[in-house]
């Protein structure tokens, strides 16, 4: 891979700590390989821990990013700096556990 292709990506989590910075690839690293590393190395003993990929939205520059769109296509141009490192927030949504206890809650 070209060394001009890479970049390096720290993910910044809800308590201000992050994870990174990785170097991968604009070109071939999905935001969903992203997610999937992020679920991969998340810190132990955090209060809000995801549990599969489908629990994290990644935010960078504003704007929630895509599943399948690649690093190289979620990049602004304005605002980097040469070498420097991608910050995206991270936003964990747990999804509800579904009850099914068959009694009406609100009697």
């Amino acid at each position: 891979m070209p060394e001009e292709d890479m970049v390096d990506i720290k993910f910044r989590l809800y308590d201000g700590s992050d994870i990174g910075p990785f170097r991968c690839s604009s070109s071939t690293s999905t935001v969903d390989m992203l997610k999937q590393r992020i679920v991969s190395d998340w810190p132990r003993g955090k209060t809000i821990t995801p549990k599969v990929v489908n629990e994290i939205k990644l935010i960078s520059s504003g704007k929630v990013l895509d599943n399948n769109k690649t690093v190289g296509q979620c990049r602004t141009p304005f605002g980097e700096v040469a070498g420097g490192v991608i910050i995206m927030h991270v936003v964990v949504q747990p999804s509800l556990a579904k009850t099914k206890t068959g009694e009406d809650p609100y009697q």
